[in-house]
Order: C-alpha cells, then sequence, then structure tokens
C-alpha cells in the first residue's frame, strides 16, 4: 500500500538548486553587465530560468496530483523538482531547451506520469492538468511584471530584453500546452468530461499530437496567427515587439562568432 510522501521524497534536489543557482549567477552577470559577453549571460539567465520553469510545471502536475489522491507521485521523485526524474526526461526538458536555442518558441515539455485511477472526481483530473499551463502563466506574468507595472526604470536594457524573451517563451508554451489536442495537457483539461468511447479512440493518437501541433504551426497563415496572437498578449502586458526581438537577438550570443547581431539592440 502507497504511503504519504516523506520529508525525503519532498526535499529539493540538488539538482535543481544547482540549475537555480546558476540562473541567479546569470541574472546578476546581466543585471550588472559584469560578464565581458553580455549575451551569453543572457544564453544561461534565459535557459537556466526556463529550465526552472519547466520543473515548477511539471512539479505543479505532481503536488496538485498529490492531494488529490495520488501518493505515488512522491516515491517516484516528481516532489524534488528534479527534472533528471521526469518520466520522459528527453520531453521534459532536452528538446524543449533545443527548440529555444533553435527558433525561440516555447515547447511544451514531456508529462510527469500521473496513476489517474488514484483520484477519483472529474474536476480533480481536470485541475491537475491545468496546473502545468497556469504555472507558465503565473510565470509570464511574474516576468512581465516590470513592465505593465512601469518599473522599468533602472533596470539594465540587457536585462529588460532577457525578461521579455523569456516571457514570450512562457506565453507560447502556456498556448500551446491548453490547446485541446490529444497528448496536451489542454487535453486533459477536458478529457475527463468526454464520453468512453471518444476517450478510447482517441487514446492511440495521444503520443502524436504535439507532433501535430508543429506540423500545424509551418502553415503559414497559422503561425502568422498564432505569433500575431503572442504579440498581441505580451503588447498588452506592456512588452514590445523589439525588446523580445532584441531579447531572442542576444540570447543567440554564437552569431556573434559568424555574423554581426543586430546593432539596434546594442546594450553596451
Amino acid at each position: 500500500m502507497t504511503t504519504a510522501a516523506t520529508r525525503g521524497d519532498r526535499r529539493i534536489s540538488p539538482v535543481f538548486l544547482g540549475i537555480a543557482a546558476v540562473t541567479a549567477v546569470a541574472g546578476w552577470a546581466v543585471w550588472t553587465d559584469f560578464a565581458d559577453a553580455t549575451g551569453f549571460a543572457v544564453f544561461l539567465f534565459v535557459t537556466g530560468a526556463w529550465i526552472v520553469s519547466l520543473c515548477l510545471h511539471e512539479y505543479a502536475h505532481a503536488r496538485t496530483a498529490l492531494h488529490s489522491g495520488d501518493l505515488s507521485v512522491g516515491a517516484k521523485g516528481y516532489l524534488t523538482l528534479n527534472p533528471l526524474k521526469y518520466t520522459h526526461a528527453l520531453l521534459s526538458v532536452v528538446l524543449p531547451v533545443l527548440f529555444v536555442i533553435m527558433g525561440g518558441i516555447g515547447l511544451p515539455g514531456g508529462a510527469v506520469y500521473i496513476e489517474r485511477g488514484r483520484i477519483h472526481g472529474r474536476w480533480k483530473h481536470s485541475l491537475i492538468s491545468a496546473a502545468g499551463p497556469l504555472t507558465n502563466v503565473a510565470f509570464a506574468l511574474l516576468c512581465t511584471a516590470p513592465f505593465w507595472l512601469d518599473a522599468l526604470d533602472g533596470v539594465p536594457r540587457a536585462f529588460q530584453y532577457a525578461l521579455a524573451f523569456l516571457a514570450m517563451l512562457q506565453v507560447t508554451a502556456a498556448i500551446l500546452n491548453s490547446l485541446p489536442i490529444p497528448g496536451l495537457d489542454g487535453y486533459g483539461v477536458i478529457e475527463p468530461w468526454l464520453s468512453y468511447r471518444i476517450r478510447r479512440q482517441v487514446e492511440p493518437i495521444a503520443p502524436f499530437g504535439l507532433i501535430a501541433v508543429f506540423a500545424i504551426l509551418w502553415i503559414p497563415e497559422v503561425n502568422i496567427a498564432f505569433f500575431d496572437t503572442i504579440h498581441t498578449l505580451l503588447r498588452a502586458l506592456g512588452v514590445e515587439e523589439y525588446q523580445r526581438y532584441c531579447g531572442y537577438d542576444l540570447y543567440r550570443f554564437w552569431r556573434g562568432l559568424f555574423d554581426e547581431q543586430d546593432p539596434g539592440c546594442a546594450v553596451g
């Protein structure tokens, strides 16, 4: 019989603490202009913060499941915030980071494994699925707070740009993961309310949901509409397009080795 999570099961992992420490140091380097290569510091800060948000996303699923009746999440290590404990570490961390590096888009991570049979009540199942995207929403609000609070005085431009780009990643992750497509959290929210027949029919295609999303995003009209939505939301939160663009430009520090970075984004 599975018992409640022990204190050890809930202890924050040194792996997560290490990632958070690197993020904090890199953020300090961006803020103080301590680093000789600002772009590299932005890269470490945004990547570290992105991984932290992925860990918190999965933690939110697991913590909500714990309080909903699945006591097994503690023994699986999901409450330690250790990204190496996730069921699909590749999908949960590696691929999302690669997509940020290659395309500047917040790819939803792979989910932790929840023993749904232990949980009773459709609302609980929906809340478990919603907990992850809601974490991204909270992270986006935190990143954009200096913008919509009009509190940017004294905030270095490089740090503003880094926050703007990080906010875009959170917004894209929240929107993509909230789509009612099998395999994504949005579908998990509505799945408990569907008939058994429909759920059985959808189950075989769930592993391919994320692939379908990116295939659809390749359609030019869909891609334009998607990013127009992202830009509109961020603009409503006080983040201008040039700030997001410059954040991504700084993030790709390696471009300076081959091409000149946009002079309009210079921070020195």
